[in-house]
């Protein structure tokens, strides 16, 4: 159960409109997630993670959009965050992400949460070769 409610587009104030109307613009989307309404219920912080993902995921960068959508979406695999996940999946395969993508992204995602609790529990000491 949500610990708020939604705030939908005709109930923000002026300053989550704004915040709304560019979500909306640079995604070329007419409909909200429900990630951006709930965020909403704290104008501050709604505006301050857009900005960061606003920038993060800009398509501008070294890394194209697939790869930048895969990422987030190992991430969220990884932190278990079944909202996330369906967000990003869409994305990526909007993004151009293939089923086969889709496959070996999972593969890695299993092998190094496996591997990385495999270190943690053995508290094996990092190699003299991997120091900075």
């Amino acid at each position: 159960m949500a610990m708020t409610s939604p705030i939908e587009y005709e109930h923000a104030s002026p300053q989550v409109r704004q915040v709304f109307d560019d979500i909306m613009q640079t995604r070329k989307i007419d409909k909200l997630n429900n990630f951006w309404k709930y965020l909403a219920n704290d104008p501050k912080t709604l505006a301050r993670t857009w900005s960061s993902i606003k920038e993060i995921m800009a398509p501008d960068g070294a890394l194209s959009p697939a790869v930048k959508e895969i990422i987030y979406l190992a991430v969220s695999v990884s932190n278990n965050c079944p909202y996330c996940v369906a967000s990003h999946t869409a994305a990526a395969y909007k993004a151009g992400m293939t089923d086969e993508m889709f496959a070996e992204m999972m593969a890695i995602v299993g092998m190094a949460n496996e591997t990385n609790r495999l270190v943690a529990g053995y508290r094996v000491p990092i190699d003299e070769a991997y120091q900075p």
